[in-house]
Formats: structure tokens, C-alpha cells, sequence
């Protein structure tokens, strides 16, 4: 006989097993010395019962999970979620910064080409062109920077990067919008971040440049880690322990 627990939000049967694949990120990946879990849960467990398994199973990410988001199957979820067999529940720490057709939105690991990211994103109807490129400085909070190290969960990072091209799109009613974000490591003066917007006015091409490049910095699930002389952290981690 199937022995059933209740729970807020339903029950669940704890002889009917499921397997479910936790992926980790930056900091939390650092932390758990791996990449991803195999974690063995419940019938109708939630993403919420999966993350306090996490926390017990792996005590250095206990601190550091009430801060985390959540992602089943790629898309943005609630603790509540159900999960079935075989999902992909991704934790994602804070990001960096604080999910019609974009010309150019993409994750790569090579340096940016600007060329390449604009071609076609002008009509002739078009009498402007934003392009803004963030760059990595050589000093952060008073240390000297060697490089900074990009990480992305990239099948979701790509996502939301259309889901913000697409709404920055219709909210200003500019004709195009162009995203690409790099990974890897990048030294001092590499491009990290370009983001470009067509317009026929430069009012809302400037506007709709503005949002896109906050957007990202706010939802994207990317991170950054600054390592300087004598040392080196995540852009989260300071964040994510308060």
C-alpha cells in the first residue's frame, strides 16, 4: 500500500520515486564542487522540496539557497511547482546586475563582433542606430582587476535574452533590437555585454537601449567572477550571503 504524506499545496506518494536533475551555477556550483546532482525525490514533489533536499545534502549551499531562483525545464518557477521524472530544475543564484524577431540575441564565447551583430538591423525607414557595449575596467571597488570570468545557463540565458528583445521591442516601438552576450574569460578592455537598437527616432532608440541593457543585468542568468590581485569572488556572493 502506497504510504501518502499531506503538504501544503497537496500531497505527495513517498513510495512512488522520481528522478530529478539539479544543475548548479557560479557560486552555488563553487560551493558543491559540481556542476549538477541526481537527486531521488518523491512522487509530486516540488521544486521547493527539491532545494531543501539540496540544502540537506550539501550543507555549504544551506546559507545560500534563500536567495536562489528557480527554473524547471528552462522556464522561470515558484517553489510550489510539481516535478515530474526527469525534469531539469536549475538553482540560480543572483545575477550579475543585481524569462517579432530581434536582428541578433545571442550567448557566445568568443569576442563580440559588432559588424556582425548589426548587420541588417537598420531599414531605411531607420534614423538611428544605439549601440552600447559594456567593457571590463581595470579596477573594481578600489582592487586592481586581472580578468573576470563570465558564466551563463545558456539555454535560458538565450531565452530570456528574446523574451527582453521582444518586449523592449513592442514598449518603445523600435524596429529592431540586437543582444549578445559573451562568457568565458575576458581580460581588461574585452566587450562583455552589446546591445543595439533601431529606431526612426533616437528618443526611443536611446530609451529602449536603456531598458534592454537593465533588463539583462536584472534577469538574465548570467554571472560574473572578478578576480584581482590576490584574490577573487563572484559579483553575487557578497549578496547572496546577506
Amino acid at each position: 500500500m502506497a504510504r501518502w504524506t499531506l503538504r501544503r499545496g497537496g500531497a505527495y506518494n513517498e513510495s512512488t520515486r522520481m528522478k530529478v536533475t539539479i544543475f548548479l551555477f557560479a557560486l552555488y556550483r563553487e560551493k558543491a564542487g559540481r556542476n549538477r546532482l541526481e537527486v531521488d525525490l518523491p512522487e509530486g514533489a516540488t521544486a521547493g522540496d527539491a532545494v531543501r533536499r539540496v540544502a540537506r545534502d550539501v550543507p555549504p549551499l544551506g546559507p545560500l539557497l534563500a536567495t536562489a531562483a528557480l527554473a524547471v525545464n528552462t522556464e522561470y518557477a515558484g517553489p510550489d511547482t510539481r516535478l515530474r521524472d526527469g525534469d531539469e530544475l536549475a538553482l540560480i543564484p543572483p545575477v550579475s546586475g543585481g524569462a517579432t524577431r530581434a536582428a541578433a540575441v545571442s550567448i557566445t564565447d568568443q569576442p563580440i563582433n559588432v559588424q556582425a551583430a548589426i548587420a541588417g538591423l537598420v531599414r531605411p525607414t531607420d534614423g538611428a542606430l544605439v549601440v552600447f557595449q559594456g567593457v571590463v575596467r581595470d579596477f573594481t571597488d578600489g582592487r586592481r582587476l586581472l580578468y573576470m570570468d563570465y558564466e551563463a545557463y545558456r539555454p535560458m540565458a538565450e531565452k530570456m535574452l528574446w523574451h527582453i528583445a521582444e518586449e523592449v521591442r513592442a514598449q518603445f516601438r523600435v524596429d529592431d533590437v540586437a543582444i549578445v552576450h559573451r562568457v568565458g574569460r575576458l581580460a581588461v578592455g574585452e566587450a562583455s555585454l552589446l546591445v543595439a537598437v533601431a529606431s526612426p527616432h533616437r528618443r526611443e532608440a536611446f530609451a529602449a537601449c536603456q531598458e534592454a541593457i537593465d533588463r539583462v543585468k536584472r534577469l538574465a542568468p548570467v554571472w560574473k567572477k572578478e578576480v584581482w590581485e590576490g584574490g577573487e569572488a563572484w559579483a553575487t556572493e557578497e549578496h547572496s550571503h546577506r
